[in-house]
């Protein structure tokens, strides 16, 4: 069966979460009656949250949290804190951890949640007041068998502590397990804070292996240098790789010999920006995207590469550290011309697998060296890159629809197996 779909150009990232489920069912040749329960969300909170800001005045905040799918486990995924924070957005992402957590066989479905909120122009006081009001509108869905937060976009291990101890304080003794991504003293894992980095970094080195592609020496492109950006390009320097261009939220910089990442994350660290970085200079957003390079991990946001710009595209592999980082459209087009993708759901897999070991350490009250979690994290990551590359290689379809093949499919039999109640 080939896919024959035409894809239409879309900027609303949960119909291309549709789009992209609908193309991996279609190869599976799921059953109609299993396609029904799988495809939406399970259930939709939307919760308005008032919190008195520092000058005293009472300002209301729009939340979400989504849960798509509970078949394999309960719900797991990020908080996210921006001013762009839809609830199409938020149940886009929610689908998109349903897959990820199947396609690395960890026993979670797929939540994610939001704020619409500006969370730079806010104080550290207010953010707690508005996540506790958060946490605690959101309070009948989450909980350690039932829903797992953890942190994203604008959210840390403060943000988690936070939730940690609202659900916490409602129950009357310490839950740590509600969250995951809490900081070591609550505990936290070793090894989760650049967990999903370093999933990154060991799907690249697993695609280069594969294609042939020598990383000493390859040229990397990195948009977005935050936690994940920012990790994958550490350990892909200290594997000896050139990264010859950054970018955050306030400007892109460019050196073509290289530029040295840890001074880089330290100058960060201290002026909040990569502009100004010594040695480097200033680019414009789309002439990074268009490097010549081997590797370009976007890192930032959604449909940061669409119909529009993913001609100029001149690299080799591209690593989707970022959720949906690639539309459909650009899909296609990155596809045609031989670029081989590694998608989101296998490529950033590695923050929900430590995750995952987070909650098994917490609901043990045992926990684990840093190298243990490194080796565990590895195996998984490598293992998972393996199964979706026999399905791109056996089926002769994308990497995207292989790895939306595999966790459909994962899904989609645990449905199977489990019937429907009533």
């Amino acid at each position: 069966m080939q896919v024959t779909e035409k894809i239409k150009a879309s900027k609303n990232p949960f119909e291309a979460a549709l789009q992209n489920f609908d193309l991996a069912a279609n190869m599976l040749e799921l059953d109609p009656n299993i396609r029904q329960i799988i495809k939406y969300p399970e259930r939709i909170l939307h919760v308005s949250l008032p919190v008195r800001m520092d000058d005293g005045h009472i300002h209301r905040f729009e939340g979400y949290r989504v849960q798509h799918s509970t078949a394999r486990g309960p719900a797991k995924g990020g908080i996210r804190f921006h001013p762009n924070v839809t609830l199409d957005e938020v149940k886009a992402l929610a689908t998109w951890m349903t897959w990820k957590c199947a396609v690395v066989n960890i026993p979670y479905g797929g939540g994610k949640g939001g704020v619409t909120c500006s969370p730079k122009e806010m104080s550290q006081g207010e953010l707690e007041r508005m996540t506790r009001r958060y946490a605690a509108s959101i309070l009948p869905l989450i909980g350690p068998e039932q829903d797992i937060p953890a942190p994203d976009v604008y959210t840390n291990s403060q943000t988690m502590a936070w939730i940690m101890d609202t659900y916490s304080m409602t129950k009357g003794y310490p839950i740590p397990g509600v969250v995951t991504g809490k900081p070591i003293a609550l505990g936290g894992s070793l090894g989760r804070n650049e967990a999903t980095g370093r999933g990154v970094y060991y799907t690249t080195l697993s695609a280069a292996e594969h294609l042939g592609v020598p990383v000493k020496g390859a040229k990397v492109v990195v948009q977005g240098f935050g936690n994940a950006g920012s990790i994958a390009a550490q350990l892909l320097h200290g594997a000896e790789a050139c990264v010859i261009g950054v970018s955050d939220s306030r400007g892109c910089i460019y050196n073509r010999n290289g530029l040295d990442v840890p001074k880089l994350i330290t100058y960060k660290e201290k002026t909040g920006q990569v502009l100004g970085f010594p040695g480097a200079e200033e680019i414009r957003p789309d002439e990074l995207l268009g490097l010549e390079c081997g590797i370009l991990i976007p890192a930032a946001l959604e449909n940061a590469i669409d119909g529009d710009n993913a001609r100029t595209i001149k690299a080799k592999i591209v690593g989707e550290a970022a959720n949906g980082p690639v539309t459909p459209e650009g899909d296609l087009i990155l596809e045609d011309k031989g670029v081989f993708l590694i998608p989101d759901i296998l490529c950033n897999a590695g923050g929900v697998t430590v995750s995952y070991f987070e909650w098994v350490q917490d609901e043990q009250h045992l926990f684990w060296e840093a190298a243990d979690v490194y080796n565990r994290l590895e195996r998984v990551m490598k293992t998972s890159f393996a199964e979706v590359l026999k399905i791109h290689l056996d089926r002769k379809v994308s990497m995207r629809i292989a790895a939306n093949m595999l966790g459909v499919g994962r899904v989609g039999e645990a449905v199977k197996l489990r019937g429907l109640y009533p």
